[in-house]
């Protein structure tokens, strides 16, 4: 592990080669089976609530429904999470024409229609947050995630980069650069 100001990397981050590969994986993080969907920060709340009509133009009547039934987050502060459908795909999900999974909210954003572009969890993924002697990030291997490996290294692209974005977004383009630095370091 590294530590990057307060917050301690898994070294797998810096090393292994990931980039993502819809064609083979659908979308496959917005619908793993479980009770619950992506973890969202308890700053988010608001956020979702506020680009939530942006949203629903890209959900199905499915989606929908449920929503209204059974809302979009569940939990309590420190542990929310958005809603599943059948305990597997998120209520923000929605398929384009290739039966690949996609974000709503990430389409409103991309589109112009709100500010938020979805939870950060989601962002980050295969990158998760935790706590391990302080804040924690650490490489979540996933058998959907395979063919992700096998592009990242034909393109020779790492996983801190794949989710750059990501990762400057929670903690800032200061941080990243110091994760940049440790990774010439090893």
């Amino acid at each position: 592990m590294l530590k990057i100001e307060e917050v301690l990397v898994d070294e797998h981050i810096l090393k292994i080669d990931f980039a993502c590969d819809l064609t083979k994986c659908k979308g496959a993080c917005c619908t793993f089976p479980g009770e619950l969907g992506a973890p969202v920060l308890d700053s988010e709340i608001e956020k979702i609530k506020e680009s939530f009509s942006a949203a629903l133009e890209y959900i199905s009547d499915k989606s929908k429904k449920y929503i209204e039934d059974h809302g979009f987050i569940e939990g309590s502060p420190g542990s929310y999470a958005t809603v599943c459908i059948d305990a597997k795909d998120c209520v923000f999900v929605y398929y384009d024409e290739n039966e690949i999974a996609f974000c709503a909210l990430e389409r409103a954003f991309l589109d112009g229609k709100n500010k938020f572009q979805k939870p950060i969890s989601c962002h980050l993924f295969p990158i998760r947050e935790g706590e391990f002697g302080g804040e924690s990030l650490y490489y979540e291997k996933i058998r959907e995630c395979k063919p992700a490996l096998h592009v990242g290294r034909e393109k020779q692209i790492k996983i801190f980069e794949n989710v750059k974005d990501a990762l400057v977004r929670r903690f800032g383009e200061d941080w990243y650069q110091k994760l940049l630095n440790e990774k010439s370091k090893i």
